[in-house]
């Protein structure tokens, strides 16, 4: 029973009351795990370009940017940095000063190595009155961790990844907000070198990105030669999910209130539903390299949106074909084999189904919202996976998922998980209009079934949290998906600091 000032809370949110019951019906219910067919790999789902396709793809997308399309980097950027410093944490909390677990060890031991270093250093001069070499000397290390992570100092441990110095260079240490800057330059510049790159944040460090966008956004656009437009959202209120008891009634803090919580990266579907964007190109805060580095990551993107223009040009030709009525049995033959070679999609009793039915059935899976997915070679890294999946509509189709996805208690199920060849990186490239110019609707493409549901706590009190389906999961689960063997050498995630001690970083 919700009380008037439930109520007024929903209405602030933007949250309907018919999607909180839906919400506590997804509790109550659980989330089915996804049926599978087979992990994707190379000719299973998986395309693996040759030297003649590759060059096709790259002249291909050349051709696109040079026209009168609206491209856009969109880049998730609102996750808090304090996870990168769990360690460093633990360390300032424990009851010993001197560094001794491997990780606290090599923090230390190559501290000066790290793009922030002389920041720290100077933070250090002026709240200790000593730098960083003669703290470190007279076993100060926790002194040097607080000027790193509190307010006091660098406050990295409340800043989010794209703010935080991750490389070196003879000018300067750059952020990925900046890295991610120079790639928009280098691959997804549209006509008269227009660069649209949009950030997703959180309310509380919108501020800061602004600021560094405008401290350097005007250098790098001398130093490449192009016009940045870069635009900021937030997600949005409307977004929130409700948080349930262990009864799955809606859980209230100590004054009664209704709980909620942020719905996941999911909910950035709606952010991206909002872009005026033909294509856009989607990567994650902190999987960014110098710019030693930085040429697969270049060469690959553009490859994987070439594969996408090509397929996209394909698929609106077919349509305007079905349109016209004007097609033989051969040309619908034709387009049963793109959708199910080319796109991956594919439907078992294709076969019976009657004329009218079978041309229904193709336009819907041709108009709709299409990726082209990056997937390097399993490394052991966590999260999610390419796999042929069943749809709710009998059709098999590429989907990315997590394990939380999969029944692990099934042997053959278990085991296509552990044994995939191939980790997503979170590499997309999107096409989000349809043949005739329009915007895709994105939410309707999404397929709600593939939530998740965790266990938190809120003042010593368990909840569950509900998250939305993954944006690139369940939020694109009926998009037209294809995957493209990308090198490991374009995914050099920072998931903890010392991440950025690896080659990668330096």
């Amino acid at each position: 029973m919700l009380t008037p000032q439930d109520q007024e809370l929903l209405m602030k949110k933007g949250i309907s009351e018919e999607q909180i019951e839906e919400q506590l019906k997804c509790f109550k219910a659980g989330f089915p795990f996804l049926e599978l067919e087979a992990a994707a790999s190379i000719g299973k789902g998986i395309m693996a370009p040759d030297a003649s396709e590759r060059e096709a793809c790259l002249s291909a997308w050349e051709h696109y940017k040079d026209g009168d399309k609206t491209i856009t980097k969109f880049v998730p950027a609102s996750g808090a940095a304090s996870r990168m410093f769990k360690n460093l944490f633990e360390f300032l909390g424990a009851d010993y000063d001197a560094p001794s677990t491997a990780f606290e060890k090599e923090f230390f031991a190559h501290i000066s190595q790290f793009a922030f270093y002389d920041e720290l250093n100077a933070a250090c001069l002026r709240n200790a009155g000593k730098d960083i070499p003669v703290l470190l000397a007279g076993g100060a290390y926790k002194e040097v961790v607080s000027n790193l992570l509190n307010a006091a100092g660098l406050n990295y441990g409340a800043l989010p990844k794209g703010l935080l110095k991750f490389h070196k260079y003879e000018d300067g240490a750059r952020t990925p907000l900046e890295e991610h800057l120079v790639e928009g330059a280098l691959y997804a510049a549209g006509k008269n070198g227009k660069v649209n790159v949009h950030f997703t944040v959180s309310p509380e460090h919108k501020d800061l990105f602004r600021t560094l966008v405008e401290e350097k956004v005007k250098d790098y656009s001398l130093k490449y030669k192009v016009d940045y437009n870069v635009t900021f959202s937030e997600q949005k209120p409307s977004t929130d999910t409700i948080a349930a008891d262990m009864d799955n009634r809606p859980f209230r803090d100590e004054s009664g209130k209704l709980l909620f919580r942020p719905g996941g990266h999911g909910a950035l579907i709606e952010n991206l539903n909002d872009l005026d964007a033909d294509i856009v190109f989607i990567k994650n805060i902190d999987n960014v390299v110098p710019d030693r580095l930085k040429d697969d990551t270049v060469l690959y993107k553009k490859l994987i949106a070439g594969v996408l223009v090509t397929l996209q040009k394909q698929a609106f030709e077919y349509l305007e074909l079905l349109d016209s009525g004007q097609y033989t049995r051969e040309q619908v033959e034709e387009i049963i084999r793109f959708v199910q070679q080319k796109l991956f999609c594919r439907k078992a009793d294709i076969k019976d189904m009657e004329d009218g039915d079978l041309v229904l059935y193709l336009r819907k899976k041709l108009n709709r919202p299409m990726r082209v997915c990056g997937m390097v070679k399993n490394v052991g890294e966590p999260g999610g996976g390419p796999f042929l999946a069943y749809n709710a509509d009998g059709t098999v189709s590429l989907q990315i998922l997590e394990s939380s996805q999969i029944d692990m208690d099934d042997p053959e199920k278990k085991a296509m998980f552990e044994k995939g060849t191939h980790f997503n990186p979170v590499d997309l490239v999107c096409a989000l209009r349809d043949y005739k110019g329009r915007k895709f609707n994105l939410p309707d493409y999404v397929d709600k079934s593939t939530g998740f549901i965790s266990r938190k706590s809120k003042n010593g009190k368990e909840l569950k949290a509900l998250e939305l389906p993954g944006l690139w999961n369940g939020a694109m689960s009926d998009w037209n998906t294809v995957f493209v063997e990308v090198p490991l050498s374009t995914f050099n995630p920072v998931k903890t600091v010392n991440d950025l001690l690896r080659p990668q970083h330096q």
